[in-house]
Protein backbone atom coordinates (compact mmCIF):
# COMPACT_ATOMS: atom_id res chain seq x y z
CA UNK A 1 0.00 0.00 0.00
CA UNK A 2 1.40 3.72 -0.75
CA UNK A 3 2.19 5.52 2.15
CA UNK A 4 0.55 8.88 -0.33
CA UNK A 5 -2.60 10.23 0.78
CA UNK A 6 -4.07 11.89 -1.56
CA UNK A 7 -6.99 13.90 0.03
CA UNK A 8 -9.47 15.06 -3.06
CA UNK A 9 -9.54 13.36 -6.44
CA UNK A 10 -7.65 16.21 -7.93
CA UNK A 11 -4.99 16.14 -6.03
CA UNK A 12 -4.82 12.21 -7.55
CA UNK A 13 -5.11 14.03 -10.71
CA UNK A 14 -2.43 16.42 -10.15
CA UNK A 15 -0.03 13.52 -8.85
CA UNK A 16 -0.93 11.37 -12.31
CA UNK A 17 0.39 14.57 -14.11
CA UNK A 18 3.24 14.83 -12.44
CA UNK A 19 4.40 11.38 -12.09
CA UNK A 20 3.57 10.64 -15.97
CA UNK A 21 6.09 14.18 -16.73
CA UNK A 22 8.71 12.53 -14.66
CA UNK A 23 8.24 9.19 -15.83
CA UNK A 24 8.05 7.99 -12.02
CA UNK A 25 6.51 4.59 -11.80
CA UNK A 26 6.54 4.50 -8.23
CA UNK A 27 4.61 7.75 -8.24
CA UNK A 28 2.27 6.74 -10.88
CA UNK A 29 1.74 3.48 -9.64
CA UNK A 30 0.84 5.30 -5.89
CA UNK A 31 -2.79 7.36 -7.32
CA UNK A 32 -3.83 4.07 -8.61
CA UNK A 33 -6.02 1.65 -6.53
CA UNK A 34 -4.51 -1.08 -5.44
CA UNK A 35 -7.20 -3.39 -6.84
CA UNK A 36 -6.97 -6.02 -10.09
CA UNK A 37 -10.33 -4.36 -11.17
CA UNK A 38 -8.64 -1.18 -12.34
CA UNK A 39 -8.57 -0.77 -16.22
CA UNK A 40 -6.10 2.14 -18.05
CA UNK A 41 -6.33 2.24 -21.74
CA UNK A 42 -3.74 4.41 -23.51
CA UNK A 43 -4.16 6.25 -27.09
CA UNK A 44 -4.97 3.89 -29.63
CA UNK A 45 -4.52 0.65 -27.13
CA UNK A 46 -5.66 -2.26 -25.74
CA UNK A 47 -7.50 -2.28 -22.49
CA UNK A 48 -5.06 -3.32 -19.43
CA UNK A 49 -6.71 -4.79 -16.45
CA UNK A 50 -4.83 -5.10 -13.23
CA UNK A 51 -2.20 -3.81 -11.44
CA UNK A 52 0.34 -6.14 -13.15
CA UNK A 53 -0.53 -4.84 -16.78
CA UNK A 54 -1.48 -1.77 -15.55
CA UNK A 55 2.02 -0.88 -14.08
CA UNK A 56 4.04 -2.97 -16.92
CA UNK A 57 2.69 -0.87 -19.16
CA UNK A 58 3.48 2.43 -17.62
CA UNK A 59 6.98 0.86 -17.45
CA UNK A 60 7.05 0.35 -20.95
CA UNK A 61 6.36 4.26 -21.73
CA UNK A 62 8.54 5.58 -19.23
CA UNK A 63 11.59 3.39 -20.69
CA UNK A 64 13.00 6.19 -22.47
CA UNK A 65 12.78 8.54 -19.57
CA UNK A 66 11.28 12.08 -19.07
CA UNK A 67 10.80 13.76 -22.61
CA UNK A 68 7.29 14.80 -23.00
CA UNK A 69 5.48 17.88 -21.30
CA UNK A 70 1.70 17.73 -20.79
CA UNK A 71 -0.58 20.56 -19.87
CA UNK A 72 -3.96 19.26 -19.25
CA UNK A 73 -6.90 22.10 -19.91
CA UNK A 74 -11.07 21.59 -20.67
CA UNK A 75 -11.42 19.51 -17.53
CA UNK A 76 -14.81 18.57 -16.82
CA UNK A 77 -15.00 17.29 -13.17
CA UNK A 78 -17.91 15.09 -11.59
CA UNK A 79 -17.88 14.76 -8.29
CA UNK A 80 -20.03 12.25 -5.30
CA UNK A 81 -19.07 10.99 -1.86
CA UNK A 82 -17.00 8.09 -3.70
CA UNK A 83 -16.67 8.59 -7.15
CA UNK A 84 -15.03 11.18 -8.86
CA UNK A 85 -15.08 11.43 -13.18
CA UNK A 86 -12.52 13.59 -14.70
CA UNK A 87 -12.87 14.69 -18.26
CA UNK A 88 -9.98 16.41 -19.80
CA UNK A 89 -7.79 17.35 -22.72
CA UNK A 90 -4.44 15.82 -22.61
CA UNK A 91 -1.84 18.37 -24.65
CA UNK A 92 2.08 16.80 -24.84
CA UNK A 93 4.67 18.73 -26.21
CA UNK A 94 8.34 16.14 -26.53
CA UNK A 95 11.09 17.69 -25.91
CA UNK A 96 13.28 18.01 -28.95
CA UNK A 97 10.58 17.63 -31.66
CA UNK A 98 9.07 20.84 -33.02
CA UNK A 99 6.34 19.33 -34.40
CA UNK A 100 2.65 19.59 -32.42
CA UNK A 101 1.42 16.69 -31.17
CA UNK A 102 -1.79 15.28 -31.33
CA UNK A 103 -4.01 16.08 -28.18
CA UNK A 104 -5.54 13.15 -26.32
CA UNK A 105 -8.91 13.10 -24.38
CA UNK A 106 -8.72 11.47 -21.71
CA UNK A 107 -11.43 10.39 -18.73
CA UNK A 108 -10.31 9.24 -15.78
CA UNK A 109 -11.99 7.88 -12.68
CA UNK A 110 -11.31 8.03 -9.15
CA UNK A 111 -12.41 6.54 -5.98
CA UNK A 112 -12.47 7.43 -2.34
CA UNK A 113 -10.71 4.70 -0.18
CA UNK A 114 -9.78 4.40 3.23
CA UNK A 115 -6.24 5.32 1.73
CA UNK A 116 -7.60 8.42 0.35
CA UNK A 117 -8.59 9.12 -3.62
CA UNK A 118 -7.23 6.41 -6.07
CA UNK A 119 -7.65 6.28 -9.78
CA UNK A 120 -9.76 3.00 -11.00
CA UNK A 121 -9.86 4.18 -14.61
CA UNK A 122 -8.01 6.36 -17.40
CA UNK A 123 -9.01 5.53 -20.63
CA UNK A 124 -7.54 8.19 -23.51
CA UNK A 125 -7.59 8.11 -27.08
CA UNK A 126 -6.49 10.84 -29.63
CA UNK A 127 -8.84 13.88 -29.93
CA UNK A 128 -10.25 14.25 -33.13
CA UNK A 129 -9.21 16.56 -35.51
CA UNK A 130 -10.37 20.06 -35.77
CA UNK A 131 -14.38 20.62 -36.83
CA UNK A 132 -14.67 21.23 -40.58
CA UNK A 133 -15.84 24.98 -41.07
CA UNK A 134 -19.24 25.59 -41.95
CA UNK A 135 -19.91 25.06 -45.87
CA UNK A 136 -20.28 28.50 -47.35
CA UNK A 137 -24.36 29.66 -48.25
CA UNK A 138 -24.35 30.32 -51.97
CA UNK A 139 -26.73 33.01 -52.93
CA UNK A 140 -30.31 32.73 -53.43
CA UNK A 141 -33.28 32.18 -51.73
CA UNK A 142 -33.02 29.85 -48.64
CA UNK A 143 -33.75 26.42 -49.25
CA UNK A 144 -37.14 25.06 -47.24
CA UNK A 145 -37.18 21.09 -46.24
CA UNK A 146 -40.40 19.85 -45.35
Amino acid sequence: MSGKIFPAAQDAENAFYEALERCDLEGMMAVWAEDEDIVCVHPAGQRLCGQDQVRESWARLFAAGPRARVSVSQQVAIGAMMLAVHSVHENFTVEGDPRPTMPSLATNVYLRTAAGWRMIVHHASPAPGQPEAAPARTKGPPKTLH
